[in-house]
Formats: structure tokens, sequence, C-alpha cells
């Protein structure tokens, strides 16, 4: 929570008089520190990927971190949580259970209080970002005896109203859980990037086959900022 109103103005490319505007709308969250407005960047991602403002490529790029180079790329992400389809559930919260379900953890993870606190994120707004996909994961990540961050990919059964900020039903849903705030920030921002791509999206709206939605999100993130081509090892698989 170290950003101020004017490099929020720049990473969401807006003036300080729209930043000031959508706190009082309540449309941007804020905390007030010193009579000062600061912001987590998690919630400003989450924004600019729901409402699908034309930001400034700094938004996805993460601080500099001398652990930069130990965080998963999000075809690794993805090999860890895995690729499910014909996910069931009618609705939100069948849903959520569906996917908790599914997910491979470890055994000391508390299922039902991860299924709690999506549930407890999705009250705060929907994680539905629109074009039929939602990002469920925690606001503010904490442990739960997971290494690496995983993201599981679920294709539901029947898609269902996820109060999306296009008013679309959800049928492809990133579920991301990650062990620390880094970890969570990082995978958020490359995911964000990811799905800015219509050809990747083109993948998952068929859906395509585990094989070309890897080589999809593989293609896609190699061009994300702070991600040189070749980085991603060519052998990861999900």
């Amino acid at each position: 929570m170290q950003l101020g109103v004017r490099e929020a103005a720049r990473l969401l490319a807006v003036s300080e008089k729209t930043i000031y505007r959508w706190i009082k709308e309540g449309r941007l969250p804020a905390y007030r520190v010193n009579e000062q407005y600061r912001f987590n960047r998690a919630e400003l991602l989450e924004l600019a990927t729901a409402q699908r403002i034309n930001v400034s490529p700094d938004l996805f790029r993460e601080p500099e971190d001398p652990l930069q180079g130990l965080l998963p790329t999000l075809v690794e992400a993805l090999s860890i949580g895995g690729i499910h389809y014909r996910v069931g559930g009618r609705d939100k919260p069948s849903v959520l259970q569906a996917v908790v379900d599914v997910m491979p953890l470890p055994e000391e993870v508390d299922r039902s209080f991860l299924f709690q606190v999506l549930m407890a994120r999705e009250s705060l707004g929907s994680t539905g970002i629109g074009e039929g996909i939602a990002i469920p994961h925690v606001r503010n990540p904490i442990v739960m005896h997971i290494p690496r961050p995983t993201i599981t990919l679920c294709f539901l059964e029947y898609p269902i109203d996820f109060d999306a900020i296009d008013g679309l039903p959800v049928q492809t849903l990133f579920t991301i859980v990650s062990p620390t705030i880094r970890a969570h920030l990082h995978v958020l921002s490359r995911l964000a990037f990811v799905l800015r791509d219509e050809s990747f999206k083109s993948v998952l709206a068929r859906p395509g086959s585990r094989e070309e939605i890897v080589a999809g999100l593989r293609r896609t993130e190699a061009e994300a900022p702070g991600s040189p081509s070749g980085n991603i090892p060519p052998g990861s698989t999900a």
C-alpha cells in the first residue's frame, strides 16, 4: 500500500482529478494514511482488469525485488493448480466449492476455510472481469501452507451469473492461491496482462485443449513487461 495519488494516476493513465472522483464514487479502494490517500497495487490491477482501463504498461511491471527470479511463471503456477473441465455448480457458492474441491492442495490446507475466504472476497465485489472470465482470489493473501503460488483453471459445465462487470455469465475461472502478498501480486499482474490478449482468450472461449492453453499462455506471457522472450522454460507443461 505504498502508492500515492500521483502514482496511481500515472499507472491508470488518468488525471489525479479522476482518481479523486473515483474515490468519492467508491469505485477505487483507497486508504487514508497520515491524511494522504494510499493504494494497494493489487487492487489497482483488479480495477484495471475488470473495467478494461487502457492503463500504463508499468502497472503490469512488478517493483524491483532481489527474489524476482524465484517467482514462478504462469505456466509453472498452472502446472501446479491444473486445468479442469466440466466443473459443476449452478451458482457462485456451489461453483467455488467445486473449484476448491478439485484444487490439488496439500493435506494441511483447510479447504473449508479457503472456500470461506474466497466467498468473503466476492462479497467485496465480483472477481468476474467480463467476457465469461473470473479470477477468484483472496484480496489480502494469507499463508495457507502452500510452498508456491498456484493457478487452477476451471471450465464450468454450466455458465453462471457471477455479477461480472459486463453482466455476462462466467464459464472460465482462474483461481489464485499464493503464500505471500509478493507472490500474489506477481501472479495477478501476469494474469491480468495475458488476459488482454484476444487470441489467448479465444482459446479459452472454445475451450481449447490443455496443450493449446499452455502454448498460448507461454507465448503471451513471454510478451509481458519484465519477461524477456525465452524466460519461460520450453519444457514446462500443465
